[in-house]
């Protein structure tokens, strides 16, 4: 139930205008012979209405509920509405006349009184149903606005966080692989293996919490991430990177050129007879990731982030696709490059 103060004066303000109303409309009865009494016995009667229905309207809410049962919440709570102020104003109206005799006694007019005063307290019932109802479901409406948008903020939240949980695994998976072999073949290198690694961590440690980071930040981590490859693959893997100056300042999600060309790898031959070529530039606004296309003859066990893991990333920030092409030769993809965060 709502506890409004000011109901108290719009139910005077309503009682006042009733009985001037009324005033106008019964026949015989002038200007001069209104009394104070006349307009105590209207707001009397109206704040037991207004009030009367706000208990009648707590009381369903518990057991008609307007989200639930609307078309029989109306017709219920019209019913007791209009029942309710019925007898509130035909009681208060003939205890009033029975100390004022106001009423007039000639037959006609005694019925078209009736009848006025009927069509008031219909006319009050409706138009203070069309109130509660239009203020319930203003309310509901504002509350599930509200409840919707806070659980999707809720739910992108979780789901990208837990698309960054599952890169972090796979990548260092990847990484302690080649160190654990990397240590007994040179020491030297893999000295500078562990160095190009911890720029890379630092990145993300740096950026965990990061839902963009700057294409140049990207970049930097690509060449520290490229450098540990180059040491895996040595000349079997070629990689070109090719960013124009003007996108360097514009975002894109963390990792996500990374995953491609992790991707890449993954799923494509890579030896001395047969490179595997990378190309990583930007076009018309977009990274634009190329690899010749040479499959293995048995792929390895996916981890399932690749392209749907990109995919499921952008649908967080744009509208804007991530487009897949690919042919006989070659395989692309092109990730937007974002303006703003």
């Amino acid at each position: 139930m709502r506890h409004d103060d000011k109901r108290f004066l719009y139910m005077i303000l309503l009682g006042i205008m009733v009985t001037l109303a009324l005033n106008f409309f019964i026949p015989g009865k002038t200007w001069e012979m209104m009394h104070y009494y006349d307009f105590l016995v209207s707001i009397a009667i109206t704040v037991l209405v207004w009030e009367g229905n706000l208990r009648i309207d707590h009381r369903l809410n518990q057991k008609y509920p307007w989200i639930t049962k609307p078309a029989r919440r109306l017709l219920i709570h019209l019913a007791m509405s209009v029942g309710y102020s019925a007898a509130i104003i035909f009681i208060g109206s003939f205890i009033s006349n029975s100390f004022t005799n106001t009423m007039p006694t000639n037959g006609r007019d005694f019925i078209r009184v009736t009848s006025i005063i009927l069509a008031a307290l219909v006319l009050m019932s409706i138009l203070l149903l069309t109130i509660e109802i239009s203020t319930q479901f203003f309310k509901h409406w504002k509350n599930s606005l509200v409840e919707i948008e806070k659980y999707r903020a809720e739910s992108l939240q979780a789901q990208l966080q837990n698309l960054k949980n599952q890169i972090n695994p796979h990548f260092l998976f990847n990484n302690m692989s080649v160190l654990s072999s990397l240590v007994y073949k040179d020491q030297d290198k893999a000295v500078e293996f562990i160095s190009q690694l911890s720029k890379v961590y630092r990145y993300l440690l740096d950026n965990q919490n990061s839902e963009l980071v700057s294409v140049e930040e990207e970049l930097a981590f690509i060449r520290a991430y490229i450098f540990l490859l180059q040491i895996r693959f040595d000349r079997n893997l070629v990689i070109h990177v090719e960013i124009q100056k003007e996108e360097l300042a514009r975002f894109i999600p963390p990792m996500a050129v990374q995953i491609l060309i992790e991707n890449a790898i993954k799923h494509n031959e890579a030896s001395s007879d047969h490179p595997l070529t990378i190309s990583v530039r930007s076009e018309d606004g977009k990274i634009v990731v190329t690899n010749n296309l040479q499959l293995r003859n048995q792929h390895e066990p996916g981890s399932k982030t690749g392209l749907r893991n990109i995919m499921a990333r952008y649908k967080f920030f744009t509208s804007n696709p991530v487009e897949v092409a690919h042919d006989f030769t070659k395989f692309v993809v092109k990730i937007p490059i974002l303006s703003s965060k």
